[in-house]
């Protein structure tokens, strides 16, 4: 497949493009390299023939037309996206622009593109939409996972902004015809994953000997799904799945957030124990915890069970320990991704808690 991917240097992107790289596919990868980017991610293909890397904004129409023009795409992943809740309450106007408005532009752009193609080429066509079970609000510890008919419920301007760009996505099916693809998906975790976010966070503050921040009281709960799982299941939607269908894709692993910080530190009293000997369980220290702080999210993954027959083939404890391995292996890249505007964000989302 020739493939336009949007947000390709980010967490779960760059992933997905190793994995579609390796494939055979032809991969134009557009990104805007805002503080997440991260080019190193992609530096083993960097100079592959079917590699491309285009820096921009899904936002410019100018620049989003010229490549559809160019490269002629078979489908559009678009992974394109402001991601951090904490962010997200600091400066909700980035997440407007970016998930709201850039994906709308996106939507525009691909449709023109789309209307051009021939009746075959229109058939085969899709455009798949990266989004998160955010959307879908907070669950208390008792009601059933969510659902793909879960009534939207956004409680932060990270979730608000995915639903509404999700909202867009499917109008475009609905008024236009054009085949669109959804898939809300649980947090993941695995190998370069930008540092401010809950894992990487645990591994590397603690190996640097600074506390371990944790919200509230750390029962939070979320479904974790291996990022090597949901690339796999984003290929199956992408090339199985019927226009206009919306999956959830979870990795059957709810955890709160105690849970996984110990399951961190099982892995690292291990493999790199402290030198004075006692745990690193030492180093955690409870923060103030964020607003709009959602209690529980579960994902109902049946559906692309039934339908595509996708199931996680990682479990959490074999993840975890792979997760936290990779980033002890990988200084270079560690030290690279944390640059100074990283430490200020740091600084003032923990510190000034």
């Amino acid at each position: 497949m020739k493939l336009l991917i949007t947000g390709g240097a980010g967490f779960i992107g760059s992933n997905f493009i190793l994995n579609r790289i390796e494939k055979g596919d032809q991969v134009v990868n557009l990104d805007k390299l805002t503080y997440s980017g991260n080019l190193n991610n992609l530096v083993s293909v960097q100079n592959r023939e079917n590699y491309s890397f285009v820096r921009g904004d899904i936002g410019d129409k100018s620049l989003v037309r010229k490549i559809f023009s160019e490269c002629r795409p078979d489908a559009v992943v678009n992974f394109a996206a402001e991601t951090h809740v904490d962010r997200s309450v600091i400066d909700p106007e980035s997440f407007v622009r970016t998930n709201v408005l850039g994906t709308s532009n996106l939507l525009l752009e691909t449709l023109e593109y789309w209307k051009s193609l021939s009746q075959e080429e229109k058939a085969k066509f899709r455009f798949h939409h990266i989004s998160t079970d955010e959307v879908y609000g907070s669950l208390g510890f008792e009601d059933p996972a969510f659902t793909e008919n879960t009534a939207y419920a956004p409680n932060s301007p990270y979730s608000a902004s995915k639903a509404s760009s999700d909202h867009f996505v499917r109008a475009f099916h609905e008024t236009y015809g054009l085949p669109t693809l959804i898939s809300n998906c649980s947090n993941n975790y695995g190998p370069r994953q930008f540092p401010e976010k809950l894992i990487p966070l645990m591994v590397l503050n603690a190996i640097e000997g600074k506390p371990l921040p944790i919200y509230g009281n750390g029962k939070n709960i979320r479904d974790w799904l291996h990022v090597f799982d949901h690339c796999d299941a984003i290929s199956l939607i992408l090339e199985k799945s019927k226009p206009g269908e919306c999956y959830n894709v979870g990795g059957n692993s709810e955890k709160n957030n105690l849970e996984v910080v110990a399951a961190i530190i099982n892995v690292l009293d291990q493999e790199v124990p402290r030198p004075d000997g006692k745990s690193y369980s030492e180093q955690i220290h409870f923060v103030k915890d964020r607003p709009g702080h959602d209690l529980r999210y579960a994902i109902n993954a049946d559906k692309i069970k039934k339908d595509l027959g996708w199931t996680p083939k990682f479990n959490f404890d074999q993840g975890i320990r792979e997760t936290v391995l990779w980033y002890l292996a990988n200084e270079d890249w560690v030290k690279n991704v944390k640059d100074g505007s990283y430490q200020d964000w740091i600084k003032k989302n923990y510190e000034e808690r």
